[in-house]
C-alpha cells in the first residue's frame, strides 16, 4: 500500500452497523497492519435482567462537598435539648443545610481520582490526599408508596460514612467494601416533603495498603416493595447433588413484614433454562408476623441439568413472586449454575468431577482513568482479558467485590475466591461476613470464601481461634464451599490457622509444599497468591534510576518468584489446587520496590490499562492448550545498538522453535513450557520471525519487525457498538502506526482528544510512573499506547473520538448507538429550602401577639410540629401561633424569594421579622405566598391561626422557602 494511500484511511475504525447486524464480520485489515489489542468485537453483552424488578438506581444528581464541614457548637438550653432528638442533626446533616452551590456528580463517584499527585500523600495509596467529603441528595417519594416498605442500598462508600435521613442518623458504616442497606420504612416523608439524605464519608480511615479510591463509589438504589415481602439478600437457592446423583434445587426465602397483624404470604418459584423453557416450579405458603420474619422453603427436583463450567458457563433463570395480602407481589430473579467441585488432598481441584487446575490472578478493583468508580461493562471488559490470557479464576483481593464482576464471571466462566476484608470477630465485622456470604452464596462461580490476608496472628492459638469463629459464621450460611484463609506465615506452629479451614491457602512459600503435605496429607492446598515479579509494560532494559523493569521475567520482589518458577511450583505438584498469580492488573499505590514519583505497582501481568506485558503472553502459552500459540519479545526497534546482542525471548506452547532474522536461521530450541526458549542476537533492523513446530509439522508463527517513524494516531475500540442508555462504557486503545501501519512499540506522544456522542470519562496509558491527570483530554503515549474510556450518550446516533498529535495524522473512531431503554432511576429533585422546627403555641381565645415566643427552657407547653404537621392545641380557645426561625440559602439572600405555604387551614396572619406581610380569609385549606427580601440574616415568620369548632387549623403542607 502507498503511503498516500495508507494515510487516507489509517486511523477510523468504523462502528456504525446498527445492533441487528451485531454478527457481521468487520472487514479484515490490511496486511501488515498489526493491532496491540484484540480487534474490535462486533457486538455487545446485554445487560442482565434485574435482580429485583422495580428496584431503581439512586445515582443521579448528587450534591457534593469535597473537604469536612465542622458541626456547629451547640450553646444554649434550648439548642441542647433539641439537637438531642430525632431528626435535630445539625451542621451540613441537618434537614434544610444551604447545599445549593455544591456541584451535582453522578454515581460511581471517587473523588479520589481526581486529585493531584502529592508526594506527601501515602504512597500506599498511590500518592492521592483522600480526606473528607459530604454528599446529599434529596428524594421525593409518591405518595401512593405509603404504606410500603422501602429501603435504601448503598453498594459501598471508602471508607468510612455516617448516614443521616431526614436529620436522624440512619446508620454508621466502617468498611469501604460492604454494602449498606437502611430501612426508610419509618421515617419517610412523601409528595413534596421531601426526604434528606446526607452522607459524610471519611476516607482517611484505611482498610488497605493499596489505592481504595474515595466516595460513593458504588451503585445507590431504592427499593420499594409490598408490605410483605422478601429481604435484601434474603434468598438462599445453590443447587444441589445427592448422593444418589440426581439434582434439585433448595429454595430458602427469607420474609418480613411491616403490617400490624400476621399474614399469610404465598412463594411461587419457576427456574427456566437459557432458552427460556420451565423445567421446575414449586408453590410454598409461609405465615409472617407483624414486624417479624419468616422462612419461606421449598425444593426444585431438576432432571439432567446442564452443567455450569468455565468453558460452557450456562445459566438457569430462578423466578420467585410472593403474594400477600396486598395486590402487589414482591419478585426475584436470580442467575445460578449447576456444578460440582471438590478439593481432594493429594489430586488437587475438580470440577465437574473432572481434574481441573486453577490458573487464577489476584485483582484490586481499580482502573486507569476512572479509579475504583468503575463503570459496569469495564468489569465484563477485564474478565474478559483474563480469560482470553488462559486465566480461570480469580482471587478479590482483599475484599467483597461488586456484584457486576460477579455477574461477569457467572455470565463468561470465570471461578472466584471471594474474599472477606477484616480479620476481626467483634460484631460489626462478623456481621460484614455474614453480608458477604448472604449476597453470593447462589453464585455458580463462586468456589470458596477466604477470610483473611496475611495476618499476624495466622500462627496463633488466637487466630486459630478467629478463624474457627469466622468459619462457623460462613457455615451456618452456606455449608457447601470450603473456607480457606491465605496464610503467608505460621503454618507449623502448634496452634495456626491451617487447623481451622478447609483448604490451606499459600501466599508465596512454594518451598514449604512438600513439607506441608508430608506434614498433613488430608488437608487440600492451594496457592492463593503467587509470584510478585516485576515488569514495566514495553521495557526491556532495566532502568533503577528511572524506576524501569525490563519485562524478561527475571526481576522479582524478595519474598516472591518469577511467573515463570511460581507456575512451575505449583503446576508440577497434582496436590497444590492451583495458583493465584499477585497480579492480574496493576493497580494503584503499593509501588513497592520504589517509592516517589512511582504511584502504581509493577505486578501486574497487565498493566493498569490492561495492556498485556511479556507475562501475559508467557502465561497464555502455559495455560491454553487447545491451540498453538507463539509470541515473540521483545520488539524490534534498536536504533543505535546495531550489533549488539539482545534477549530474545519466545512465549510458546509448541514443541520446537526456530528463529530467524532477516531470513537468516539463527537456531532452532526445544521448548520447555515452563521457561521458555532464548536467544541473544546482535540487532540489525529488519523482521524476527519465529516458527513454531509440533509432530515436525509447522503450526505456528510470530513476527515483530523494524518500524519506521511514526505518522499516524489509530483508535481501536473493544467493540464497534455501544448502548446508548448513558451508562455503556468502553476502552479505546491509542497507538501511532509508521507509514506501511505497524503498530510503532517505542511512540512516546503527547494526544489531544475530542468527543461527540459521548464523554471522556477516564485517561491513562500504563506508566507506573506517569503523573499526568487522569480526567481531561489529553495523555501521552507510553511505549506506544494509551487508553481513552468513553461513555455513550443516551439515544441512537454515532459515537465520535478523534485523537491529534503534532505532524501526524488525526485518529478517528466512529462507534454506533444504539437506542436502549435506560435503567429506570430515582428523578432528581431539586433541593428545596423546608422551614422545619416549628413551635406551636398553647390556645387561646384572643388573638395572640405576634412577637410572643417560648422561653429557651420551655420544651412542654410550646409543641415542637414536624411540616406539614397539625395537632390539637393545648388548652382552650381557637386561636393558635407557629413560629419559626429560617436563614435563606444563598440564591435568596442575592436576590431575594418566596416563603410558600403548602396548605394553611384555617384563618391566617402571616408576619415576617415583626412585620404583618399576608393574610388569609378563608378556613378552607389553601396555600399562600409571601416575599422574602434579599439578605442574609436570621428571619422569624409567625402564622396567627384562627380555628373553628369541628376544623383544627395549621399547617396541612410543608412551607418551603424558594427563588422567585
Amino acid at each position: 500500500m502507498e503511503r498516500r494511500e495508507f494515510l487516507a484511511s489509517i486511523g477510523c475504525v468504523a462502528a456504525s452497523a446498527p445492533l441487528a447486524k451485531a454478527g457481521a464480520r468487520i472487514p479484515a485489515e490490511p496486511a501488515g497492519l498489526q493491532l496491540p489489542m484484540p480487534p474490535p468485537r462486533t457486538t455487545m453483552s446485554l445487560p442482565p435482567e434485574p435482580e429485583e424488578p422495580g428496584r431503581l438506581l439512586l445515582d443521579r444528581a448528587w450534591q457534593f462537598h469535597q473537604g469536612d464541614i465542622p458541626f456547629p457548637a451547640i450553646k444554649g438550653h434550648g439548642w441542647s435539648y433539641a439537637n438531642a432528638k430525632a431528626g435535630q442533626a445539625q451542621g451540613a446533616a441537618a434537614v434544610n443545610f444551604d447545599d445549593s452551590d455544591w456541584p451535582l456528580v453522578n454515581l460511581p463517584h471517587d473523588w479520589a481520582v481526581d486529585m493531584p499527585f502529592d508526594r506527601d500523600a501515602n504512597p500506599s495509596q498511590g500518592y492521592r490526599q483522600r480526606g473528607y467529603a459530604w454528599y446529599r441528595r434529596a428524594v421525593r417519594l409518591d405518595p401512593a408508596d405509603r404504606g410500603k416498605y422501602l429501603e435504601l442500598q448503598f453498594g459501598a462508600i471508602a471508607t468510612n460514612a455516617t448516614i443521616w435521613i431526614n436529620g436522624s442518623v440512619a446508620a454508621h458504616n466502617w468498611s469501604g467494601y460492604n454494602s449498606i442497606y437502611i430501612d426508610l420504612t419509618p421515617t419517610a416523608r412523601f409528595g413534596d416533603d421531601l426526604n434528606i439524605i446526607a452522607i459524610r464519608v471519611d476516607a482517611e480511615k484505611m482498610e488497605g495498603w493499596w489505592y481504595e479510591g474515595a466516595g460513593l463509589y458504588r451503585h445507590a438504589w431504592l427499593a420499594t416493595r409490598p408490605p410483605v415481602h422478601i429481604r435484601t439478600d434474603g434468598v438462599h437457592a445453590d443447587p444441589r447433588r445427592g448422593i444418589d446423583g440426581r439434582w434439585t434445587v433448595p429454595v430458602t426465602a427469607s420474609l418480613a413484614s411491616i403490617l400490624k397483624t400476621e399474614a399469610m404470604a404465598t412463594l411461587n418459584a419457576v427456574l427456566s433454562d437459557a432458552e427460556g423453557r420451565t423445567v421446575a416450579k414449586g408453590t410454598v405458603e409461609a405465615k409472617v408476623p407483624p414486624l417479624g420474619s419468616a422462612e419461606a422453603k421449598l425444593e426444585l427436583a431438576v432432571p439432567s441439568p446442564r452443567l455450569w463450567s468455565v468453558d460452557d458457563p450456562n445459566l438457569y433463570t430462578l423466578r420467585l413472586s410472593l403474594a400477600g395480602p396486598t395486590d402487589a407481589e414482591d419478585q426475584r430473579v436470580l442467575r445460578i449454575g449447576f456444578r460440582t467441585f471438590r478439593f481432594d488432598a493429594d489430586k488437587g481441584f475438580f470440577l465437574n468431577d473432572q481434574p481441573f487446575k486453577i490458573k487464577g490472578s489476584c485483582n484490586h478493583q481499580d482502573h486507569a482513568g476512572v479509579g475504583v468508580a468503575m463503570p459496569d461493562a469495564l468489569w465484563e471488559w477485564r474478565i474478559r482479558r483474563l480469560k482470553d490470557m488462559g486465566s480461570n479464576a480469580i482471587r478479590c483481593s482483599h475484599n467483597a467485590p461488586p456484584v457486576e464482576l460477579l455477574d461477569a464471571c457467572d455470565r463468561l466462566g470465570m471461578l472466584v475466591m471471594n474474599e472477606n476484608r477484616n480479620f476481626n470477630t467483634s460484631p460489626d465485622y462478623i456481621e460484614q461476613l455474614r453480608w458477604l456470604v448472604r449476597r453470593d452464596r447462589n453464585r455458580p462461580s463462586v468456589i470458596m470464601w477466604s477470610v483473611f490476608n496475611e495476618e499476624p496472628m495466622q500462627g496463633s492459638e488466637a487466630g486459630y481461634e478467629m478463624v474457627r469463629r469466622m468459619a462457623s459464621e460462613v457455615k451456618a450460611l452456606d455449608p457447601s464451599r470450603p473456607v480457606t484463609a491465605a496464610m503467608n506465615a505460621g503454618l507449623f506452629t502448634p496452634h495456626n490457622v491451617s487447623q481451622a479451614v478447609d483448604v490451606v491457602g499459600f501466599n508465596y512459600q512454594p518451598g514449604l509444599y512438600d513439607r506441608f503435605h508430608a506434614a498433613h496429607p488430608d488437608l487440600p492446598i492451594t496457592s492463593s497468591e503467587d509470584t510478585s515479579a516485576f515488569m514495566t509494560r514495553g521495557a526491556f532494559q532495566n532502568n533503577p534510576d528511572h524506576h524501569v523493569f525490563a519485562s524478561y521475567d527475571d526481576e522479582r520482589s524478595s519474598w516472591g518468584n518469577t511467573h515463570r518458577e511460581a507456575w512451575k511450583a505449583v503446576a508440577t505438584r497434582p496436590f497444590v489446587a492451583g495458583a493465584f498469580v499477585w497480579t492480574g492488573f496493576d493497580y494503584r499505590g503499593e509501588p513497592t520496590p520504589y517509592e516517589w514519583p512511582s504511584a502504581s505497582s509493577f505486578f501486574g501481568i497487565m498493566d493498569l490499562c490492561g495492556f498485556p506485558k511479556t507475562a501475559y503472553w508467557l502465561h497464555r502459552a502455559q495455560w491454553v492448550d487447545d491451540r498453538p500459540l507463539l509470541d515473540l519479545a521483545p520488539h524490534w526497534n534498536w536504533a543505535g545498538r546495531e550489533g549488539e546482542p539482545i534477549t530474545v525471548m519466545a512465549m510458546t506452547n509448541v514443541e520446537r522453535v526456530a528463529l530467524f532474522l532477516n531470513a537468516r536461521p539463527l537456531g532452532e530450541k526445544v521448548v520447555d513450557r515452563f521457561e521458555m526458549p532464548r536467544w541473544q542476537v546482535p540487532w540489525a533492523p529488519g523482521r524476527l520471525e519465529a516458527v513454531g513446530y509440533r509432530g515436525g509439522r509447522r503450526v505456528a508463527h510470530a513476527l515483530v519487525e523494524t518500524t519506521g517513524a511514526p505518522v499516524a494516531l489509530r483508535l481501536t475500540p473493544d467493540r464497534t457498538v455501544m448502548s446508548g442508555d448513558g451508562e455503556d462504557a468502553q476502552p479505546i486503545t491509542v497507538d501511532a502506526v509508521d507509514a506501511r501501519g505497524r503498530h510503532v512499540p517505542t511512540a512516546q506522544l503527547p494526544v489531544q482528544f475530542a468527543i461527540s456522542g459521548g464523554a471522556i470519562i477516564g485517561l491513562g496509558n500504563g506508566d507506573p510512573n506517569s503523573h499526568e491527570p487522569e480526567k481531561g483530554d489529553n495523555r501521552k503515549l507510553f511505549n506506544g499506547l494509551a487508553q481513552v474510556i468513553v461513555r455513550a450518550d443516551s439515544g441512537a446516533g454515532p459515537l465520535r473520538l478523534t485523537a491529534q498529535a503534532e505532524d501526524l495524522r488525526t485518529g478517528q473512531v466512529s462507534i454506533a448507538r444504539v437506542a436502549t431503554t435506560p435503567r429506570a432511576q430515582v428523578a432528581p429533585t431539586p433541593s428545596v429550602q423546608t422551614l422545619e422546627g416549628w413551635r406551636q403555641s398553647p390556645a387561646s381565645s384572643d388573638k395572640p401577639d405576634p412577637m410572643r415566643k417560648p422561653i429557651d427552657s420551655d420544651m412542654n407547653s410550646w409543641l415542637w410540629l414536624g411540616t406539614g404537621q397539625i395537632e390539637a392545641a393545648q388548652g382552650e380557645g381557637n386561636w393558635i401561633s407557629l413560629r419559626a426561625t429560617f436563614v435563606p440559602r444563598r440564591r435568596v439572600q442575592a436576590n431575594g424569594g418566596i416563603l410558600r405555604f403548602g396548605g394553611i387551614v384555617g384563618r391566617a396572619e402571616i408576619w415576617l421579622d415583626g412585620r404583618k406581610v399576608a393574610e388569609k380569609l378563608g378556613f378552607v385549606e389553601a396555600p399562600l405566598d409571601v416575599t422574602v427580601p434579599a439578605g442574609s440574616e436570621e428571619h422569624v415568620v409567625t402564622l396567627l391561626v384562627e380555628s373553628r369548632p369541628g376544623l383544627i387549623g395549621g399547617l396541612s403542607q410543608p412551607a418551603t422557602v424558594g427563588a422567585r
